[in-house]
């Protein structure tokens, strides 16, 4: 993208800004996503999409073990063996 092309503007509103529809859909923002802002020598700004991570637990379902459980006590040994 060439640095003296307006592709779109937004204003601000109190702390916040839209980001316009159309570069929304041609960086694939959605919802959940983050913004890295990187403020560089000249005054310019660089921001990168971090695009949120999606399906890590979307699918899970629980435990259906039939082993009862304690939270309190089993969170970080679950999985491990104690001998």
């Amino acid at each position: 993208m060439s640095s003296d092309r307006i592709d779109a503007e937004s204003k601000v509103s109190g702390n916040q800004a839209n980001i316009p529809a159309r570069i929304r859909r041609e960086l694939d923002i959605d919802d959940g996503d983050q913004l890295r802002w990187h403020l560089e020598d000249d005054g310019s700004i660089r921001v990168h999409v971090i695009q949120q991570q999606t399906g890590t637990f979307a699918d899970f379902d629980g435990y259906a073990g039939e082993e009862t459980t304690d939270v309190t006590s089993d969170h970080d040994a679950w999985g491990v063996d104690i001998e």
